[in-house]
């Protein structure tokens, strides 16, 4: 018996849509729904001839979840509210449902990009499910489209891809590139950055390094890894109370500077500097204007690539631009780009963009099981028309400023709220215990996140000190999720 999940909301049934140009197009996809009221919300598994399904008798219950994944499920693969985790089963749009049918506002599924479960995204998945499943050594329409589609969108140099599956496989694969293209291991990377989960990315993730126990962490220290400050002009090693920010910004050019001659002074150069376009698990980090210029002349006079990292923060979600790092000015463009998380909208599909020097340089034979089959790359396509024609990089810088302004608002009426900080859809609020040290208040992020999370709305907190409040929402979040979500926030400031 086929089984239908489907669920109707309020604000679905009232009309009121994020800022979008094809409203329409989501009223007609639940038009012709038959639904069962469940209270505010539909939220019932229904079998193809529209009655409840048994199914839904046999469905695991929670204790029996927590059981399983407690016994026989990686002890390291981590919950969301450990101590009372949220059993989520749909999806719609920038909102998620529990099994009671509760609402929840999701305000950090940068995987979700164009909205959960979108239905021209999942069209696209079934309708080509349908036809063929196979690798990319036969010939098909999809990969070319998805290539040309994907280069358009990139500076003129950058006009070859290579898929993979995930962030992860791309950025590995953009290490092997450089290595072989410049005979060279050495790489620097930020403090507090994170790329991915492989081994060659866990050498590179500082961020991760924190959170193991020293002897842990050793293990994948590497000599050839250096890490340089990251360029946070509010919390960094050089912050904007101290120095100007053309000041500041010279001091971190100058710190990758310095590993650059400590190099040459062995023998040594970079094969490359890899760097989150924004930093994300660093704290929604900003970078100063200058700076990427800055580290692209040194690593251009040392023969260094850099590597854009987006796969958190592409696909529009600055709001002014496709990718976030031709916010930094069109005479920046690194070397090698990185794309995934968003790209198949919770499909596992990812990409490396490059250069054809460089990419003929990679004489290593490479084949990916899944890395550019017909499936995967019809998502994508469907990911990218989604974007374009329900502008939503439009959304994104709107209802982002729209967020920021809001955010100011608050901080000017609390003074735990140290900084605010954002382009897009992708935006921080850093909580402090006192402005001028700027000594940061991470139980008060703590309790924040963990008493939304019984109020409606999903949030999470990250930084080094885990007390940067962070957003980057669906890209269909509208202004009255904001409201909605900052006038949480105000109350638990005034309660705590």
């Amino acid at each position: 018996m086929d089984t239908l999940y489907i669920e109707k909301s309020k604000t679905l049934e009232n009309g009121e849509f994020p800022h979008m140009r094809n409203k329409e197009k989501y009223k007609d996809s639940i038009k012709d729904e038959k639904v069962v009221e469940n209270g505010d919300t539909t939220h019932d598994v229904l079998s193809s001839d529209g009655n409840i399904s048994e199914s839904k008798k046999e469905r695991l219950s929670t204790s029996e979840i927590l059981d399983i994944r407690k016994t026989k499920y990686g002890p390291s693969c981590m919950l969301f509210f450990e101590q009372a985790p949220l059993r989520i089963e749909r999806g719609s749009g920038q909102y998620m449902f529990d099994e009671e049918g509760t609402r929840y506002i999701d305000c950090i599924n940068n995987v979700a990009h164009v909205g959960h479960s979108h239905p021209r995204v999942t069209e696209a998945a079934v309708k080509q499910m349908k036809q063929l499943y196979t690798n990319n050594r036969y010939l098909h329409d999809n990969l070319p489209r998805l290539v040309e589609k994907i280069t358009q969108t990139m500076p003129t140099d950058l006009s070859v891809c290579y898929f993979t599956n995930s962030g992860s496989e791309a950025n590995d694969l953009a290490l092997q590139l450089t290595r072989m293209f410049r005979h060279r291991h050495d790489i620097i990377t930020l403090d507090n950055a994170y790329h991915g989960t492989v081994t060659s990315l866990q050498q590179i993730n500082p961020y991760k390094w924190k959170q193991v126990e020293k002897e842990t962490s050793d293990m994948y220290r590497s000599q050839w890894v250096h890490v340089v400050p990251a360029p946070d002009s509010y919390r960094g090693k050089y912050r904007d109370d101290e120095y100007t920010m053309e000041e500041l910004t010279d001091l971190y050019v100058q710190e990758v500077q310095h590993v650059v001659d400590d190099l040459k002074d062995q023998g040594r150069a970079p094969a490359a500097l890899i760097l989150e376009s924004m930093q994300s698990c660093g704290g929604q980090i900003i970078y100063p204007l200058g700076y990427l210029k800055g580290i692209k002349r040194i690593m251009d006079e040392c023969g260094g690539l850099i590597i854009a990292d987006e796969v958190q923060v592409g696909f529009g979600r600055v709001g002014d631009h496709w990718w976030a790092f031709q916010q930094y000015g069109a005479d920046f463009v690194p070397d090698i780009v990185t794309i995934g998380k968003p790209m198949g909208n919770g499909h596992p599909v990812a990409a490396v963009v490059t250069t054809k020097e460089i990419s003929q340089s990679f004489k290593l034979p490479y084949f990916n099981t899944y890395g550019g089959n017909p499936v995967s790359c019809a998502i994508a396509l469907a990911v990218l028309e989604v974007i374009e024609t329900d502008g939503l990089m439009e959304n994104a810088k709107i209802v982002g400023n729209y967020l920021m302004d809001q955010m100011r608002e608050l901080a000017s009426r609390h003074q735990c709220i140290g900084d605010v900080r954002g382009r897009g859809l992708f935006c921080g609020m850093d909580l402090v215990l006192d402005r001028t040290t700027r000594e940061p208040a991470t139980e008060l992020a703590k309790y924040i996140v963990g008493k939304l999370r019984y109020d409606g709305v999903i949030l999470s907190r990250d930084g080094p000190h885990e007390n940067v409040l962070k957003f980057k929402p669906p890209m269909c979040f509208s202004k009255q999720d904001v409201d909605e979500v900052i006038t949480k926030i105000d109350k638990l400031l005034y309660e705590f």
